[in-house]
Protein backbone atom coordinates (compact mmCIF):
# COMPACT_ATOMS: atom_id res chain seq x y z
CA UNK A 1 0.00 0.00 0.00
CA UNK A 2 1.62 3.49 -0.78
CA UNK A 3 2.45 5.47 2.39
CA UNK A 4 1.16 9.11 1.30
CA UNK A 5 3.72 10.23 4.12
CA UNK A 6 6.42 8.67 2.58
CA UNK A 7 5.05 10.24 -0.84
CA UNK A 8 5.42 13.48 0.67
CA UNK A 9 8.78 13.45 2.67
CA UNK A 10 11.18 11.29 0.96
CA UNK A 11 9.41 10.33 -2.89
CA UNK A 12 12.99 9.51 -4.00
CA UNK A 13 13.09 6.37 -2.01
CA UNK A 14 9.84 5.12 -2.15
CA UNK A 15 10.03 5.77 -5.78
CA UNK A 16 12.84 3.38 -5.35
CA UNK A 17 10.71 0.91 -3.41
CA UNK A 18 7.78 0.81 -6.21
CA UNK A 19 10.33 0.12 -9.15
CA UNK A 20 12.12 -2.71 -6.80
CA UNK A 21 8.38 -4.27 -6.34
CA UNK A 22 7.35 -4.18 -10.06
CA UNK A 23 8.13 -6.95 -12.55
CA UNK A 24 7.89 -4.68 -15.93
CA UNK A 25 6.89 -1.05 -16.79
CA UNK A 26 6.32 0.69 -19.76
CA UNK A 27 9.31 2.35 -21.52
CA UNK A 28 9.00 4.52 -24.71
CA UNK A 29 11.43 6.53 -26.52
CA UNK A 30 10.43 10.44 -27.20
CA UNK A 31 10.20 11.21 -30.57
CA UNK A 32 10.63 7.52 -32.03
CA UNK A 33 6.82 7.34 -32.50
CA UNK A 34 6.74 3.59 -31.02
CA UNK A 35 4.89 2.45 -28.85
CA UNK A 36 5.94 2.37 -25.11
CA UNK A 37 6.60 -1.58 -24.55
CA UNK A 38 6.97 -3.33 -21.42
CA UNK A 39 10.33 -3.56 -19.80
CA UNK A 40 11.83 -5.23 -16.87
CA UNK A 41 13.69 -2.31 -14.55
CA UNK A 42 16.92 -3.50 -13.02
CA UNK A 43 17.45 -0.29 -10.50
CA UNK A 44 20.57 0.98 -9.37
CA UNK A 45 19.85 3.37 -6.53
CA UNK A 46 23.64 5.11 -6.19
CA UNK A 47 23.63 5.79 -9.58
CA UNK A 48 20.03 7.17 -10.59
CA UNK A 49 19.99 4.95 -12.99
CA UNK A 50 17.36 1.76 -14.55
CA UNK A 51 18.66 -0.83 -16.54
CA UNK A 52 16.96 -3.21 -18.93
CA UNK A 53 18.14 -6.30 -20.21
CA UNK A 54 17.40 -6.35 -24.17
CA UNK A 55 18.74 -7.50 -27.89
CA UNK A 56 20.47 -5.77 -29.96
CA UNK A 57 18.32 -6.59 -32.48
CA UNK A 58 15.14 -5.31 -30.46
CA UNK A 59 13.34 -2.83 -32.29
CA UNK A 60 13.92 -0.09 -29.01
CA UNK A 61 17.63 -0.81 -28.95
CA UNK A 62 17.81 0.14 -32.67
CA UNK A 63 16.06 3.41 -32.38
CA UNK A 64 17.81 4.90 -29.44
CA UNK A 65 20.08 7.62 -30.71
CA UNK A 66 22.82 9.37 -29.18
CA UNK A 67 21.12 11.92 -26.51
CA UNK A 68 17.78 10.09 -26.48
CA UNK A 69 15.81 10.71 -23.92
CA UNK A 70 12.24 8.10 -22.75
CA UNK A 71 9.88 7.79 -20.14
CA UNK A 72 9.65 4.94 -17.85
CA UNK A 73 6.25 4.22 -16.62
CA UNK A 74 5.45 2.38 -13.08
CA UNK A 75 1.77 1.27 -11.72
CA UNK A 76 2.47 -0.17 -8.01
CA UNK A 77 1.66 -3.60 -7.51
CA UNK A 78 -1.77 -2.17 -5.37
CA UNK A 79 -2.50 0.22 -8.42
CA UNK A 80 -2.27 3.37 -5.64
CA UNK A 81 1.05 4.71 -6.67
CA UNK A 82 1.92 5.72 -10.20
CA UNK A 83 4.91 7.46 -12.03
CA UNK A 84 6.88 8.63 -14.83
CA UNK A 85 10.20 8.79 -14.80
CA UNK A 86 11.93 10.63 -17.70
CA UNK A 87 15.97 10.94 -18.65
CA UNK A 88 18.62 10.27 -21.10
CA UNK A 89 18.61 6.44 -22.39
CA UNK A 90 21.58 5.05 -24.25
CA UNK A 91 22.71 0.94 -25.21
CA UNK A 92 25.23 0.05 -23.29
CA UNK A 93 26.70 -3.61 -22.44
CA UNK A 94 28.34 -3.60 -19.32
CA UNK A 95 29.44 -6.89 -18.25
CA UNK A 96 29.38 -5.98 -14.45
CA UNK A 97 25.89 -4.99 -14.98
CA UNK A 98 24.88 -8.10 -16.65
CA UNK A 99 27.03 -10.08 -14.29
CA UNK A 100 25.15 -7.95 -11.44
CA UNK A 101 21.35 -8.17 -12.58
CA UNK A 102 21.49 -11.97 -14.24
CA UNK A 103 19.17 -14.53 -12.94
CA UNK A 104 17.74 -17.39 -14.69
CA UNK A 105 14.56 -15.44 -15.66
CA UNK A 106 16.85 -13.16 -17.92
CA UNK A 107 18.65 -16.64 -18.85
CA UNK A 108 15.73 -17.79 -20.77
CA UNK A 109 16.04 -15.15 -23.38
CA UNK A 110 19.32 -15.88 -24.82
CA UNK A 111 20.39 -19.18 -25.88
CA UNK A 112 23.88 -18.28 -25.35
CA UNK A 113 23.81 -17.10 -22.15
CA UNK A 114 25.79 -13.83 -20.99
CA UNK A 115 27.88 -14.33 -24.14
CA UNK A 116 25.21 -14.52 -26.52
CA UNK A 117 26.18 -12.01 -29.18
CA UNK A 118 22.54 -9.97 -29.51
CA UNK A 119 22.59 -9.67 -25.50
CA UNK A 120 22.79 -5.66 -24.47
CA UNK A 121 21.35 -3.24 -22.15
CA UNK A 122 19.79 -0.12 -22.31
CA UNK A 123 20.56 2.07 -19.33
CA UNK A 124 17.94 5.14 -18.29
CA UNK A 125 19.65 7.87 -16.24
CA UNK A 126 16.89 9.41 -14.35
CA UNK A 127 16.48 13.20 -14.25
CA UNK A 128 13.46 13.52 -13.08
CA UNK A 129 10.08 11.88 -12.24
CA UNK A 130 6.74 12.55 -11.58
CA UNK A 131 5.13 10.55 -8.72
CA UNK A 132 1.17 10.13 -7.78
CA UNK A 133 0.38 8.00 -4.90
CA UNK A 134 -2.89 7.58 -3.46
CA UNK A 135 -4.82 6.10 -0.82
CA UNK A 136 -5.75 2.68 -0.76
CA UNK A 137 -7.52 3.01 2.40
CA UNK A 138 -11.85 2.60 1.23
CA UNK A 139 -12.47 4.41 4.70
CA UNK A 140 -10.48 7.30 4.13
CA UNK A 141 -11.41 7.96 0.21
CA UNK A 142 -15.30 7.31 0.78
CA UNK A 143 -14.41 9.93 4.31
CA UNK A 144 -13.04 12.27 1.89
CA UNK A 145 -15.76 11.79 -0.87
CA UNK A 146 -18.37 12.74 1.67
CA UNK A 147 -16.55 15.71 3.22
CA UNK A 148 -16.26 16.94 -0.37
CA UNK A 149 -19.80 16.61 -1.38
CA UNK A 150 -20.83 18.23 2.15
CA UNK A 151 -18.46 20.94 0.83
CA UNK A 152 -18.55 22.57 -2.29
CA UNK A 153 -15.63 24.93 -1.92
CA UNK A 154 -13.64 21.22 -1.09
CA UNK A 155 -11.67 18.67 -2.64
CA UNK A 156 -10.75 14.98 -1.38
CA UNK A 157 -7.91 14.44 -0.32
CA UNK A 158 -6.55 11.30 -0.99
CA UNK A 159 -3.66 11.83 -2.75
CA UNK A 160 -0.04 13.39 -2.85
CA UNK A 161 1.42 14.74 -6.63
CA UNK A 162 5.06 15.92 -6.28
CA UNK A 163 8.03 15.82 -8.67
CA UNK A 164 11.52 14.57 -7.92
CA UNK A 165 14.68 15.83 -9.65
CA UNK A 166 18.01 13.81 -9.96
CA UNK A 167 21.62 14.82 -10.33
CA UNK A 168 22.26 15.23 -13.74
CA UNK A 169 25.41 13.28 -14.66
CA UNK A 170 28.60 15.24 -15.47
CA UNK A 171 29.47 13.62 -18.37
CA UNK A 172 25.76 14.28 -19.62
CA UNK A 173 26.55 18.25 -18.90
CA UNK A 174 29.42 18.40 -20.74
CA UNK A 175 27.34 17.17 -23.94
CA UNK A 176 25.06 19.52 -23.49
CA UNK A 177 27.13 22.55 -23.19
Amino acid sequence: MSSLTQARENPREQLFDEIERIHAGMLGIEGSHMHMQPMAPQLDRKSGTIWFFTKTDAAIAEAVTPGAHAHFCVVGKDHDYHACIAGRLSVRRDPAKIDEYWSSVVAAWYDHGKDDPKLTMLVLEMEDAEIWASTGSTLKFGWEIAKANLNPDEEPDVGVKTKVRFAVPSDHLRHMA
